[in-house]
């Protein structure tokens, strides 16, 4: 690590010293759990930050501290003063990532998904084609018994031996539906995500027949494009902001009263577009206007009231949170209730069922070790609620618990599913 690195972050000595150094935050920080230590806890994080904005440099241990934060944020809600730490993490990722100097492959990774890959839907698109090529061809089939999949860098093979069966490259959303009766619910926009629509393009489907169902008008805009996400947690905020402006202008454009997904860290992503693009003056209303209108599917299913009919499903199920679906967004209870109001559903709650499972983002890629630490603790308790079906809301979360499930010996025993896709198929949608 270079010496020379000035982190200037822009945060406020406010937001700084706003954090007491009480300690409520150690309890929920997954991290802090595996790695007993005081650089781990997001206080010791933001004392390193406070330490190098006084003057400090930044060091190895510094960068490896913040690095192998997860962003799940449950310090937030854990927090009595109210600290603003996913705020503060971004901006030194960002000052930290606009310093370093990665080697060449790093770049050329970073430079091909960030830049190339994930704001073009198509290109996504020609990803989940290449993969059902794989899939279907019988080139799966020769990887797994020559063992090459074990010699690929970042554990991909792991990844790889849970990756579900995608669409076809032809599998497409249709661009506009409109409920067989007619009602008075407003038309509403899908966000259909990058990751998900190349990896889970059956759940997008499911969600769009709900909304159907439930009697909504729906558009699919073609001009979306990534959140940004990934883009802000790694320290790219000014290509998360271009994407940002993009996704304004589309829903601008469609007319449409809300804009629904199903993916609980992106739309966490979304609804802070108004944070990320506050100094801007051309577009900090519009992103006020847009924040507004941004609902997670369990948000708005629980809120008509109007489901389907649900038809029985004889199971016991338990509920794994998305960390920004509940410490972002705040949406905890209308998926227990969607998920409770199905007939026949044995629903048991898991204990720590809103920690991290170790996914957050590509961090189960880069921090494959500490990702997996954090998930075998998790499935010690999906074991003991006896669940048939782990039920997430959240694309990572949902391969992450694939894995999961894997590791702990229980395939063939326990479904993980999208609660999009259990709903649909209680309401025979699919």
């Amino acid at each position: 690590m270079s010496h020379q690195i000035s982190l200037a972050l822009g945060i406020s000595e406010d937001d700084l010293l706003n954090c007491m150094q009480c300690g409520f935050c150690l309890s929920v920080c997954p991290t802090y759990k595996i790695i007993p230590k005081e650089t781990a806890t997001p206080r010791g994080r933001i004392a390193l930050m406070k330490a190098v904005q006084d003057g400090g440099l930044v060091t190895k241990d510094i960068t490896e501290s913040l690095d192998l934060c997860l962003g799940c944020r449950a310090c937030e809600v854990a927090c009595p003063s109210g600290v603003q730490y996913g705020t503060m993490l971004e901006h030194a990722k960002e000052v930290i990532t606009e310093q370093t100097n990665f080697s060449a492959p790093v770049k050329a990774v970073r430079w091909l998904f960030l830049k190339q890959l994930l704001p073009y839907p198509k290109r996504m698109k020609w990803i989940r084609g290449g993969i059902r090529i794989y899939q279907k061809s019988g080139l799966q089939k020769i990887a797994r018994k020559s063992g090459i999949l074990k010699t690929l860098p970042w554990h991909m093979g792991a990844f790889e031996a849970v990756l579900p069966e995608v669409a076809p490259f032809r599998a497409k959303l249709p661009k506009r539906v409109e409920p067989n009766a007619k009602t008075n619910k407003p038309t509403v926009a899908f966000f259909s995500g990058c990751i998900q629509d190349t990896v889970f393009h059956e759940t997008n489907v499911s969600t769009m027949k709900l909304l159907e169902a439930a009697g909504f008008p729906i558009v699919t805009p073609e001009d979306q494009t990534c959140c940004g996400a990934v883009h802000a947690h790694a320290g790219e905020v000014d290509l998360a902001k271009d994407l940002a402006k993009k996704n304004i202008e589309m829903l601008e454009r469609s007319g449409a009263s809300y804009l629904v997904n199903n993916q609980g860290g992106c739309g966490a992503m979304l609804k802070e577009y108004d944070k990320l693009l506050a100094d801007d003056p051309v577009w900090a209303e519009r992103a006020k206007a847009f924040v507004k209108k941004v609902k997670d599917i369990n948000e708005i299913l629980a809120e008509i009231d109007e489901l389907p009919k649900l038809y029985p499903m004889n199971v016991r199920v338990t509920y794994q949170d998305s960390c920004h679906l509940t410490n972002v967004q705040k949406v905890t209870l209308q998926p227990r209730k969607l998920i409770q109001s199905i007939p026949g559903i044995e629903y048991v709650e898991m204990v720590g069922a809103g920690t991290c499972c170790g996914s957050a983002g590509t961090y189960n890629i880069v921090h494959y070790d500490e990702s997996m630490q954090i998930l075998d603790a998790k499935m010690i308790n999906v074991i003991n609620t006896q669940a048939e079906i782990v039920v997430v809301a959240n694309p990572g979360c949902q391969m992450q618990m694939r894995m999961g499930v894997q590791r702990a010996g229980l395939e063939g025993k326990v479904r993980v599913m999208h609660i999009a896709d259990l709903l649909a198929e209680a309401a025979r949608l699919k």
